[in-house]
């Protein structure tokens, strides 16, 4: 059966054909993040529909924030975020690393040999060099995690920025981790990060606790609270909302006196509910009705109303307490407790300040613009999505493209044990390995391939059992021990860049055939509806 009447509405590409295509969609992706990567990596200004702009060099913002129609580069974007998700950096060296992988198997195919081979054969080498990832790493004391912070910086805002936003870093890091029941846990999203604009970027600061831009219900309610027992209500202490469609017959005049009265006794009860239980701190997520107020002052409650729904997850996270529906359904098991409450005025706006047992920590962004904001928001979320990741898993790598290299020198000797076509797929997959060390020397201005030859033979003629941190220093333009250097990065960024690379160059190679539905005129909206 003819499949033309099937496909008419379609444009379709096979074989070869399709594969390049898909190739030349993700070299073209990755040539737009390639300028970025390392510290001499160079800016992207992004502009918005609406004109708003932004400066940054971090790879995922840039692709993320980009309107791509191709499927393949969407596959790679993806890949990315998936990086970011899970390793907080490396997204530029994923996508650099699978568009070389494509562009490898393609002048393999050239060859003649078959995307299946090259699969295989991408596998053998992915599996291998995990394997060979103990050789290679470096135990994370707590001088290296700080100089991994401040390597996860490079590039992405000035040298002084650098090692002040990595040292609050690591110190928010330590003032989250937990012990688990599979081992040390330490969650960037327990740390709250505020903005302000005014300022230098210097004065960015962290603050021990969680800090929200809140004010105490009204000023007769105690300003500061030592420790004691907190509530937290997912709705709130006010009357309520009577139905639109609801009738009453007032048959008297004292009728909704009286009903205005039993709501008030029922209000009442829930605040003596609260001094039962000797609750000294209350959060809402809803409002508090203002009768309420003087009843909660003579309490000696400290209470909060409209606190957002992630605010009070996390209070709940530091303080122990269970998020209550209402506070008529409060019991003693639901309060947490806290170790401080109090209230400051900072530029003029006054923040709401709780110290916890279980820990947590606010980082306070600063900036002249909003655009100096942003910038240390995003280099501060990176560097201690780098801090959390070495308290759980304290293990490094040399940087600089030092693990690239090492890497590539022992697949090429592994590549010679393996029989068949896989050999060669072995061998371009050390190839594409060598595209950071190359784009490192581009952005430094160097020549990729004489840098690269370099730092290859200083390793190779090294009789240092550290010859696999030897790599590329930009500062000083040449080959250097990185780890003496103090450029490291954790290991579980490389890790994760080699699986989600990988993943994503088997999946383009796995399609051999592209179908295009053609798709009719539209109409804007707004024309024609008359």
């Amino acid at each position: 059966m003819s499949e033309v009447p099937i496909l008419q509405e379609t444009t379709r590409s096979t074989g070869r054909e399709a594969l390049r295509n898909n190739i030349t969609a993700a070299m073209a992706l990755a040539g737009a993040v390639r300028t970025t990567l390392g510290p001499r990596g160079q800016d992207k200004l992004l502009i918005d529909d609406a004109g708003r702009t932004m400066v940054t060099n971090d790879g995922v913002t840039v692709l993320e924030s980009a309107k791509v129609e191709h499927p393949v580069a969407k596959m790679l974007i993806n890949a990315s975020t998936t990086q970011d998700r899970i390793a907080r950096d490396g997204t530029t060296s994923a996508v650099l690393f699978s568009a070389e992988l494509l562009q490898n198997a393609w002048e393999l195919v050239l060859q003649g040999v078959h995307p299946s081979a090259i699969a295989r054969g991408y596998r053998l080498a992915e599996e291998a060099c995990r394997g060979h990832f103990p050789l290679l790493t470096i135990e994370a004391n707590e001088a290296m995690q700080q100089k991994a912070a401040n390597t996860s910086l490079a590039g992405k805002i000035h040298e002084a920025m650098q090692e002040h936003l990595a040292l609050l870093a690591v110190e928010a890091a330590k003032a989250i981790v937990s012990e688990g029941s599979t081992g040390t846990i330490a969650d960037p999203t327990r740390v709250k990060i505020l903005t302000q604009t005014g300022g230098s970027m210097t004065d960015s600061h962290l603050v021990t606790g969680l800090v929200l831009a809140k004010k105490r219900v009204v000023r007769s309610m105690p300003k500061n609270l030592k420790a004691g027992k907190v509530a937290l209500v997912d709705g709130g202490l006010e009357r309520r909302n009577m139905m639109s469609d609801l009738t009453l017959n007032v048959s008297g005049p004292g009728v909704l006196e009286s009903f205005r009265a039993k709501e008030k006794e029922m209000l009442d009860a829930q605040v003596e509910l609260l001094v039962e239980l000797g609750v000294t701190l209350l959060a809402c997520k809803e409002g508090i009705d203002d009768d309420m107020h003087k009843a909660l002052s003579d309490a000696g409650i400290q209470a909060y109303r409209r606190v957002s729904r992630s605010d009070l997850d996390l209070l709940a996270r530091g303080t122990g307490a269970v998020l209550g529906y209402d506070i008529k359904g409060l019991s003693a098991q639901d309060l947490g407790v806290f170790i401080k409450s109090r209230n400051e005025r900072w530029n003029g706006v006054m923040h709401w300040i709780v110290e916890t047992e279980e820990g947590g920590a606010t980082f306070i962004a600063k900036g002249s613009t909003n655009e100096a904001v942003g910038e240390v928001e995003r280099c501060f979320a990176d560097a201690l999505g780098v801090a959390c990741q070495l308290l759980e898993e304290p293990k490094l790598l040399p940087g600089g493209g030092a693990t690239q290299i090492a890497l590539a020198r022992f697949l090429r000797r592994h590549a010679e044990t393996i029989p068949g076509r896989e050999q060669l797929a072995v061998e371009a997959y050390a190839d594409a390995l060598e595209v950071i060390p190359r784009v490192l020397a581009e952005n430094a201005g160097l020549d990729p391939l004489d840098t690269l030859l370099q730092v290859v033979a200083k390793q190779s003629t090294s009789s240092s059992n550290d010859a696999h941190c030897i790599g590329l220093n930009v500062v000083d333009r040449g080959p250097a021990d990185m780890k003496e250097s103090g450029v490291v990065e954790p290991l579980r960024i490389t890790r994760q860049v080699l699986a989600g690379a990988t993943e994503a160059a088997l999946s383009v190679l796995r399609i051999d055939d592209v179908l295009w539905a053609k798709q009719d005129p539209t109409v804007p909206d707004g024309i024609g509806n008359e």
